[in-house]
């Protein structure tokens, strides 16, 4: 009988908040909680490996956070938080420790489940709102915006942000660390890599890119872009899961399972169902050489 390789519960974008609801952008923030609930709920009656939520766990507005988190701590299961655009949206101070209440050792990191390598990307760390004013990144975010926007690009918004050339070397060093270990890997962010769109991380080519190159990396897994969307490149999945928080009764979430030559999305309300079949080794070399 065949096993799976890992078994991921998949929660994008709730933005909780106790907010009227934007009836334009179709987000119904208060209604998030029960949603959670229904997710956990549902997480709690599988057999999984962890759970990961991919960034916008509130709207805005710090006092959201303790009412959020509270709905993880029935999850039965292990689990990990990413920040996203809004979860910084709070005050100076609590902006510092955004990734502390989220749990996260670091900003960015990586851990080995069952011998599969997760790398966890900080795609908020160069922006306009997850950095603190006068600062380094804060300039450079505000000279990369610029210059983008006057290049005319697509993503050249203020809610987009990049990573920096450090953490680029620090992704590729561990892609490298999980080939030389016989592992694989899967790479979570917040952001969209691929295909391009106006919700792609800025620099969201040189990443994947990079992830792309990699013969251990199998898939990259985001949010932020409500739509959701999937896209191949040589032989790595890059997958965006749809916004839980679009729609007054509707929900978005899904089970991630890997299998031996197919990633699986099992998707719940909105969220689409895909099978995703992996290219073989032969396969992965000739599309890189296509590119």
């Amino acid at each position: 009988m065949t096993h799976p390789l890992l078994r991921l519960g998949i929660i994008a974008d709730p933005q909780y908040a106790e907010l009227p609801p934007d009836t334009r952008l179709n987000r119904y923030f208060a209604n998030s909680l029960e949603k959670l609930d229904e997710a956990i709920d549902l997480f709690n009656s599988r057999d999984l490996d962890l759970v990961v939520m991919l960034g916008d766990l509130i709207d805005r507005g710090e006092q959201h956070f303790a009412a959020a988190l509270e709905r993880f701590g029935r999850c039965r299961h292990d689990y990990l938080l990413l920040p996203g655009n809004h979860d910084f949206a709070v005050s100076l101070e609590t902006r510092k420790r955004v990734h502390a209440l989220m749990g996260l050792p670091a900003p960015s990191y990586s851990r080995v489940i069952k011998g599969m390598r997760l790398i966890v990307l900080d795609t908020c760390e160069i922006s306009s709102f997850a950095t603190l004013p006068g600062t380094e990144k804060a300039e450079e975010a505000r000279r990369w915006l610029a210059r983008l926007r006057a290049e005319g690009a697509l993503n050249a918004h203020d809610w987009n942000a990049g990573v920096s050339e450090t953490q680029l070397h620090w992704l590729k060093g561990e892609l490298n660390a999980a080939e030389a270990a016989g592992e694989k890997a899967l790479v979570l962010g917040h952001y969209p890599l691929h295909p391009f769109s106006d919700h792609c991380l800025w620099n969201g080519d040189a990443v994947a890119a990079a992830i792309a190159e990699s013969p251990a990396a199998i898939a990259y897994l985001n949010g932020h872009d409500h739509r959701g969307g999937h896209g191949r490149l040589g032989a790595v999945d890059f997958v965006t899961f749809k916004g839980m928080v679009d729609g007054d009764t509707e929900t978005a979430f899904a089970i991630l399972t890997l299998w031996p030559g197919t990633l699986e999305v099992e998707g719940f309300g909105r969220q689409d169902s895909m099978r995703l079949d992996r290219l073989p080794a032969e396969g992965q070399d000739m599309a890189n050489a296509g590119r």
